[in-house]
């Protein structure tokens, strides 16, 4: 299948503030309210009792999925013998991260974004790894966190990083605590583990008091479509990670963490003998990409975006949503798999997918519905409610202020209600 994409991409999406919320009324709030991290908070546009309510598009996330799929990844974790470090990228929401953990002390975390750091250090996170290579501009906010007592890590990859790493450390009169990014399978940047250059980057940043290790992505894992290849790139990442470790070491260097993890990684890893960590972010909400890989099932899917039928072109058999690729985004990560999923699969209101019929087509605030394989196009009047689940949780959720949170364990006699509203962390 073939979906069109008649427009070049979308403008930046404009979010308010991160902590612009106001008070859920208590009315709204179930009496054992689905909010971790604290009371619910919402904006005032978004106190809706069901599904049926809001204007759409909006998101929707099932909190009994997300719980589901943390518990997964944290037995595997445990019994791979490595701490789990999830990356928050995905849902940026405090809320959504407070199911990651037991009790009311705060998990470690990655995360991709300074504005998440800070959000999530106002939150008690005091453990975070910042995953994304460090330039001189914002080491000032990353000496302020670790000036409240926050353990933030930076990452690089030069020579010439490590220099301003280690300068900016003895000016404040800190460690700033780094880890040196490995290539494991060529998908971005890092330094290859027999790279020449590696034992004098880690000598200039532990002579800073900087080192504290290494850290590896197999972001080709997610072009790994076997469960074999999904093996093998999680035995290639961690064997890349403890190499460039052992050089490190062997040159008389300290290193303190080896830490691997992707989502498609993480699931087929066997053995991380030499690994102290463990990472994965888009498995809290999953996706059709994760499906299509056979990661996860399309029922393991957490995320998706609810939009409502707004006209019918049957001469083409065609379906008209009010959910585009604002809503959804413009991510076709399917499209390089066996089955492409257009935009995304539709489900009813209750979350029950509708045989046949996909996404196939977006524009800024329209989308299509077409059916395929034969499939007959269902009859959907204006007005009616559907959802739509994502290609890229990241992507989709990236699109949105928050969450309405539902429950799929929790029976009602019409659409679905909202248990909570989750903000999440916008800008960077």
């Amino acid at each position: 299948m073939t979906a069109a994409e008649p427009n070049p991409g979308p403008p930046p999406v404009a979010h308010p503030p991160p902590h612009h919320t106001e008070e859920r009324p208590a009315a709204l709030v179930d009496e054992d309210p689905l909010s971790p991290g604290g009371p619910a908070r919402t904006p005032a546009s978004a106190t809706a009792r069901t599904l049926a309510d809001p204007d759409t598009p909006f998101a929707v996330v099932d909190v009994h999925r997300i719980r589901r799929n943390a518990e997964r990844l944290a037995a595997r974790a445990d019994r791979l013998g490595v701490t789990l470090r999830p990356h928050v990228k995905t849902a940026k929401s405090l809320d959504v991260a407070a199911l990651l953990h037991e009790g009311d002390r705060p998990c470690p975390v990655t995360v991709s974004t300074l504005a998440e750091a800070e959000v999530f250090a106002d939150g008690g996170y005091t453990d975070i790894t910042y995953a994304v290579g460090i330039d001189p501009h914002k080491l000032p906010r990353v000496v302020a966190l670790l000036r409240r007592g926050v353990t933030l890590r930076v990452l690089l990859d030069s020579a010439e990083q490590a220099e301003f790493v280690a300068e900016a450390s003895r000016r404040a009169g800190l460690s700033v605590p780094t880890q040196i990014e490995i290539d494991c399978d060529g998908h971005r940047g890092g330094l290859r583990p027999d790279a020449p250059e590696l034992p004098e980057i880690g000598r200039v940043l532990h002579e800073a008091g900087c080192l504290d290790g290494v850290l590896t992505h197999a972001g080709e894992s997610y072009f790994a479509h076997s469960a074999e290849d999904q093996r093998l790139a999680a035995r290639n990442e961690r064997d890349s990670a403890v190499a460039a470790a052992e050089r490190l070491r062997a040159a008389g260097l300290p290193v303190s963490t080896v830490s691997v993890g992707s989502t498609p990684t993480a699931h087929a890893a066997e053995d991380l003998t030499g690994v102290t960590e463990l990472r994965a972010g888009n498995y809290v909400f999953f996706d059709l990409v994760m499906a299509g890989l056979g990661v996860c099932r399309v029922e393991d899917l957490a995320l998706s975006v609810v939009v409502t039928v707004i006209g019918h072109r049957p001469e083409f058999g065609w379906i008209l949503t009010d959910g585009g690729w604002m809503a959804m985004s413009r991510d076709r990560g399917t499209a390089a798999q066996a089955q492409d999923q257009g935009y995304g699969l539709v489900a009813d209101l209750e979350g029950n997918l509708v045989p046949g019929l996909v996404m196939t087509a977006a524009s800024q605030e329209h989308g299509t519905l077409t059916a395929r394989d034969g499939a007959h196009l269902p009859d959907l009047p204006i007005g009616t409610r559907l959802r739509i689940l994502p290609n890229h949780a990241c992507a989709t959720a990236a699109q949105h202020h928050g969450y309405h949170v539902v429950d799929d364990t929790r029976s009602t006699s019409g659409a679905p209600v909202v248990q909570a509203f989750w903000s999440r962390v916008s800008g960077w």
